[in-house]
């Protein structure tokens, strides 16, 4: 069973610390507001993370995805939450100088999980690949893997934000990574 969960590990990693809408949310949202601003955000996506892995694991998703429809109109709305995003984190300015500017949340993580169809492929395709395993235990590694994952990406986008000090560089910084979020949402539709 160990060589199971090491596969799992194995599966996953390239996933979870690719490029993603997840993965530049966290790196955008460090870059902009430091890496503790992250944490409610953070605990949002993980624990919708564990619940949805856990209702894919169960068949509830799988029975819902006869319905080609219900997968378009996720896919859908997904693509144009992390675009909206994408276009918040471009349009911030600096941090001084924008006093609107917020720190994602809790519901921000939460809902970019629920609206992540590539978070759904990812977790029909693990249980494709492990449905032989504890449906418990692939959750647990499968949302821990995740979070530590976006925890590296926050931090690197803390440290790129420290290193681009200038209001300039400022703007630049939540420009570039903003368009990468509305690239990876405009991917997310055509994908």
């Amino acid at each position: 069973m160990l060589d199971t969960y090491v596969a799992l590990i194995l599966f996953l990693f390239p996933l979870a610390y690719s490029l993603g809408p997840g993965n530049l949310f966290f790196m955008a949202n460090g870059a902009r507001f430091g890496v503790w601003a992250t944490v409610p955000a953070n605990l949002g996506y993980h624990l919708a993370t564990f619940g949805v892995t856990l209702l894919v694991g169960v068949g509830v998703i799988h029975g819902a995805m006869r319905f080609p429809a219900l997968f378009l109109i996720l896919k859908g709305a997904g693509a144009a939450y992390v675009a909206w995003l994408g276009w918040r984190i471009a349009r911030a300015g600096v941090v001084e100088r924008v006093p609107v500017a917020r720190v994602a949340g809790f519901w921000d993580g939460f809902l970019l999980l629920l609206l992540n169809p590539k978070g759904y492929l990812i977790m029909l395709l693990m249980f494709s690949q492990f449905a032989q395993a504890n449906v418990w235990v692939v959750s647990d590694v499968f949302t821990l893997n995740n979070m530590l994952a976006f925890v590296i990406w926050t931090v690197l986008g803390d440290r790129l934000a420290r290193r681009f000090r200038q209001p300039e560089s400022v703007v630049w910084l939540n420009t570039v990574l903003g368009g990468m979020l509305i690239a990876v949402a405009v991917w997310m539709l055509w994908a």
